[in-house]
């Protein structure tokens, strides 16, 4: 995952904390039980400092540790954010099936050693081992996952929006296409991320800036063998240190805090699940000019004027990042349209993107599912078209044909294939998965070349203004390509998003 804030305020304070560790000011406690032969082991530092929401003259400093094993205690440069979740709240979880599943375990690996000691003349002895050995590795693994679910029941966020989301809802909204996932990875959720974002929305502070980096330490033997729990200060190990290659050794390598500490971004695995719902965006790029997010949807792009629309892109990023513009938006998706938009920090970066996209100078595509096959409409597999289509002023938004006084819209397609698509009542068709390159940017305009009698007349899959869209359904267009120069750096940006679809 791209670092959702800036990270070099958050560097200074991790570096103060790293001396601390190492002079011995600030220890490492241990609050869970480790196995024996873990003396050596490694763990996250996080750092975020906030500025209080009705304050802005006042700074909070967060600091805390990944996982459930650790946490720091003595001359603290922040506050310390405690676990989601303590580890004995999660231990009492694991309790109820922790024997049987290590009575398992001994069986299975048991039986393990006998199936690779038996010879190939003991052909029925070596198949009811190995289906003995399948079926308890079967009962294992559903107490395993009884145990953490469980465990990630007890899990809640407090989110950007001021709303409390538990963890398992968060992890199947992640999953509301296709396949659902039965549960998150071990861990997801104790990442010092989702600790810092969570201590920061639920005492109203607003985010600044965020980093976190890796330490390694050996675990004191009485500490091991102390099953209660105990302190466990180690030798800490040297920091990395990123090296400035436009100075020479013995020269100043050291110019700013993020030349001082490895930093590490939040994990793509955990953090990716869980990080955009608890921000409200999914950040694939942020600098101190633009912003590049990935749009959900359903989450229009720019505010409605009801009370009900004003939920969406630009309020959530004004939200995270007070100090941008008031309208950073440079470019719009269809609410119901998911994928790529670039948004700017300042006015000058405004300025200048929204020249790009005069100029033409943005390129995008787009991905979506036609409803039907387009080959049966006698289209060729390629192709540029051309429509003229204005505003319906009777039923807005919809737009209709006029080829007297309708915009051009002209588009480029490319068919990526025909498959099986399963609708949300269990039926199934065949659609047309296709590639589509704006080469204007008219309202609608995709859809229209998709529905439009005077296009291709297959509406996209979840069309509820210009073909169907049923229960459960959304609509199957996703910006999944976007091009551009950066507007400071001149640097030609490129970024992809697969379909959700």
């Amino acid at each position: 995952m791209f670092p959702p804030f800036d990270e070099n305020a958050a560097c200074l304070v991790l570096s103060s904390l790293v001396e601390l560790l190492n002079e011995g000011k600030v220890r490492l406690i241990r609050q869970a039980r480790l196995s024996d032969e873990r003396k050596i082991s490694s763990l996250m530092l996080g750092a975020m400092l906030c500025r209080e929401k009705n304050d802005a003259s006042k700074i909070v400093n967060l600091i805390t540790v990944s996982g459930i094993s650790f946490k720091l205690e003595g001359f603290l440069p922040g506050v310390f954010v405690e676990n989601i979740v303590s580890a004995k709240e999660i231990q009492t979880a694991l309790e109820k099936n922790d024997k049987k599943i290590h009575e398992l375990t001994n069986e299975i690996n048991l039986i393990e050693a006998r199936i690779k000691n038996k010879s190939e003349n003991d052909k029925e002895i070596l198949k009811d081992l190995k289906k003995n050995f399948a079926e308890l590795k079967d009962i294992r693994s559903k107490l395993c996952d009884e145990s953490l679910l469980k465990v990630f029941e007890q899990y809640e966020f407090y989110c950007a929006d001021g709303k409390k989301r538990k963890l398992l809802d968060i992890i199947n909204d992640s999953f509301s296409l296709g396949e659902k996932t039965k549960l998150p990875p071990t861990g997801t959720g104790d990442c010092c991320e989702p600790k810092l974002l969570n201590y920061a929305f639920k005492n109203n502070l607003i985010p600044l800036s965020m980093a976190q980096t890796k330490i390694n330490f050996k675990i004191k033997d009485e500490c091991v063998r102390d099953c209660k729990g105990g302190e466990a200060v180690g030798v800490l190990t040297p920091m990395e240190r990123k090296r400035n290659p436009e100075k020479p050794d013995g020269a100043d390598n050291a110019p700013n805090a993020l030349n001082k500490l490895k930093l590490e971004n939040p994990c793509d695995l955990r953090c990716g699940l869980i990080l955009p719902k608890i921000l409200g965006l999914e950040i694939l790029y942020r600098d101190d000019e633009i912003i590049v997010i990935n749009k959900e949807s359903g989450l229009l792009s720019v505010p409605g004027r009801t009370e009900d629309k004003k939920d969406c892109v630009t309020n959530r990023v004004r939200a995270l990042f007070p100090d941008c513009i008031e309208q950073p938006a440079v470019h719009r998706l269809d609410m119901e349209t998911s994928g790529l938009m670039v948004l700017a920090f300042t006015k000058e970066a405004h300025r200048n993107l929204n020249r790009q996209f005069e100029l033409k100078q943005v390129e995008k595509k787009y991905i979506a599912l036609l409803d039907g096959v387009l080959a049966k409409k006698g289209f060729a597999e390629s192709g540029q078209m051309e429509l003229f289509f204005r505003l319906d002023v009777e039923n807005r938004p919809h737009q209709i044909w006029d080829s007297v006084n309708g915009k051009s819209a002209v588009t480029r397609w490319q068919v990526l294939g025909v498959e099986r698509y399963t609708c949300p009542d269990g039926t199934r068709k065949n659609v047309t998965r296709i590639c589509f390159v704006p080469l204007t940017g008219r309202t609608h305009q995709l859809r229209l070349l998709s529905a439009d009698s005077h296009g291709f007349a297959l509406a996209i899959i979840g069309d509820s203004l210009y073909g169907s869209c049923k229960k459960g359904e959304r609509l199957m267009l996703h910006s999944s390509e976007l091009n551009f120069i950066h507007p400071k750096t001149n640097e030609r940006m490129h970024f992809v998003s697969k379909a959700p679809f």
